[in-house]
C-alpha cells in the first residue's frame, strides 16, 4: 500500500513540474505565408546550444549577410543596396570647345597659338662635274675636296651626295636644219633611248620657225620607241640658199625673160626664216619644272646651233633654267660640229643680230648651266658617243647643297673649286633665289 503511494506522489510531482514548464514557455510564431506584395520576414535566429558561450557564433550567416535570406531549404537574393547610397555620384563632365577643321586652338590663358611651328628653309643644290685631263670622270672625291663661294664668301656644306639619280630629260630636236644633217641625226635615234635607263622619263619636243611639244614625259619603253619612230619621219629644210629666181624660181612661164602672164615683173623675195631655239628650250624647261625635284632635270639639245625670231631672250630662259636648276646638255651637229664652235661664247663679238640669228647661243647655255661642253661630232658613230657621254655626265654628278643667308634677292653667282690638280669642274655659274614662301 505505501509503495502504490509512493509512485502515485512521484507520478504527481513529475506532471506539475511539466506543467510549470510548459506554462514558463512562450509559444513560437508561425510564419505566414509567402506573398507577391509582402516580403518574407527574415528568421529569428537559432537558438544557442546548451552550455555554449554566449560570445559563440551561430552556425548559419546572420540575416544580413550578403549571402541571401534563408528560408527552409530555399536561399532568396537580397535586393542589392542601393549605389548613390555606397559610391559618390562621378563629377559631371566639363564643357568641350570645337573648332572648325584646319583651324588652330588658342589656348585659354595665354590667347596664343598651339602647335604653330615655322621653318624656313632655301638649300641650294649645286650639281658638279668633275673630269680630268683626258675629259674622263673623276670619282671618290670627299665634301672636304669641294670648296663652295658664294658672290665671294665661302659657304658651309650642308648636303653632298655622289649617287647617281634618275633623269627628267627633255630631248629637242632641230628640225630647221639642212635635210642632210637631220638625216644623220635620225639614224642614231636607236642609240640616243639606249642612253637612258628604266628609271629616267623623256619628253620629246621639235623647232623649227614654231616649237612643238611631240610627247609627254614617259618612261624608257614602247612608248617612246613609237615617238622616236614619229621623229625619224620628219624633213629638214632645203640644202643651199632660197632659189628666187630662173627655171625653179617661184615665177611662172616667161618669154624672152618676161612672165606671160604678168604685165610686169614679179618681185621675189625669200621666205622669212626662224629658228625659235630659246622658244624651245623654255617651254622645255617650264615643263621640266612640274616634274618630280628627287630628279635631276636636263635639257638636251641636238642641233647646229642656230636661233632667230623667237619670243623668248636668251637671258630671260637663262634665268627659268638657274631659277628649276636645269641643266642644258647640247650634240652639235653640221655648222655645230666644227670644233671651235663650243669656244664661241667665250669670244666677245659685237651684240649684232643679222639676218642669219645668232649662232654663239647653244654653248652659253650649256655653259652658264654647269653642262660643259658642246659635243660636236659629224659622223654617226661619233653622235651615238656623244649620246651616252652627255647622258652619264648628267646621271653621274656629284650634288653639293648649302643654305644662303638671307638677303635681298636678285643674281648670285657661284664658283665651286675643288682640291685637286689637273682637273676641270663643270659646275653652273649662279642662280636665282625662288621667293620667300609666306
Amino acid at each position: 500500500m505505501a509503495t502504490k503511494t509512493s509512485a502515485v506522489l512521484i507520478l504527481g510531482l513529475t506532471l506539475l513540474l511539466a506543467g510549470a514548464l510548459a506554462a514558463q514557455q512562450k509559444p513560437e510564431d508561425i510564419p505566414d505565408a509567402p506573398s507577391a506584395t509582402r516580403p518574407i520576414p527574415p528568421p529569428a535566429p537559432p537558438s544557442m546550444r546548451p552550455g555554449a558561450d554566449e560570445e559563440t557564433k551561430p552556425d548559419e550567416p546572420p540575416p544580413d549577410s550578403a549571402a541571401g535570406v534563408t528560408t527552409g531549404s530555399k536561399e532568396l537574393p537580397r535586393s542589392a543596396p542601393d549605389s548613390a547610397e555606397q559610391k559618390p555620384a562621378p563629377p559631371p563632365m566639363p564643357p568641350v570647345t570645337t573648332v572648325p577643321a584646319g583651324s588652330v586652338p588658342r589656348d585659354a590663358e595665354t590667347g596664343d597659338d598651339l602647335y604653330k611651328i615655322r621653318v624656313t628653309t632655301n638649300l641650294v643644290l649645286v650639281p658638279v662635274t668633275v673630269k680630268d685631263s683626258e675629259g674622263r670622270l673623276v670619282g671618290g672625291l670627299l665634301p672636304k675636296d669641294f670648296s663652295v663661294l658664294e658672290s665671294g664668301q665661302k659657304q658651309t656644306l650642308k648636303f653632298f651626295t655622289s649617287d647617281p639619280f634618275p633623269l627628267s630629260a627633255a630631248v629637242i630636236f632641230d628640225t630647221g636644219m639642212a635635210d642632210v644633217g637631220l638625216r644623220k641625226v635620225q639614224e642614231t635615234l636607236s642609240a640616243l633611248q639606249g642612253a637612258f635607263s628604266q628609271f629616267d622619263e623623256v619628253g620629246i619636243y621639235t623647232y623649227s620657225s614654231t616649237v612643238g611639244r611631240v610627247a609627254d614625259f614617259t618612261g624608257v619603253g614602247k612608248q617612246l620607241t613609237a615617238t622616236l619612230n614619229q621623229v625619224k619621219g620628219y624633213s629638214g629644210v632645203n640644202n643651199g640658199p632660197p632659189v628666187t629666181s630662173g627655171p625653179l624660181g617661184p615665177q611662172g612661164p616667161v618669154i624672152n625673160g618676161r612672165p606671160v602672164d604678168y604685165p610686169v615683173d614679179p618681185v621675189s623675195t625669200p621666205p622669212k626664216v626662224a629658228r625659235v631655239m630659246n622658244d624651245a628650250i623654255l617651254l622645255a624647261a617650264r615643263d621640266l619644272s612640274k616634274r618630280d625635284r628627287a630628279r635631276r632635270k636636263i635639257i638636251f639639245v641636238i642641233s647646229d646651233g642656230r636661233e632667230q625670231g623667237s619670243t623668248a631672250s636668251y637671258k630671260d630662259t637663262l634665268k627659268v633654267l638657274l631659277t628649276q636648276n636645269i641643266t642644258v646638255y647640247a650634240v652639235g651637229v653640221e655648222g655645230a660640229a666644227i670644233p671651235i664652235y663650243d669656244r664661241l661664247q667665250r669670244i666677245h663679238l659685237p651684240k649684232t643680230r643679222g639676218a642669219m640669228g645668232y649662232s654663239d647661243i647653244l654653248p652659253k647655255y650649256v655653259s652658264a648651266t654647269g653642262g660643259g661642253t658642246v659635243y660636236g661630232e659629224l659622223d654617226q658613230a661619233d653622235i651615238e658617243r656623244a649620246y651616252a657621254r652627255a647622258i652619264g655626265d648628267a646621271r653621274n654628278q656629284y650634288t653639293l647643297g648649302y643654305t644662303p643667308k638671307a638677303g635681298i634677292g636678285g643674281y648670285r653667282q657661284i664658283e665651286v673649286r675643288v682640291r685637286r690638280p689637273d682637273v676641270k669642274v663643270y659646275a653652273k655659274d649662279g642662280y636665282y633665289p625662288l621667293p620667300t614662301a609666306r
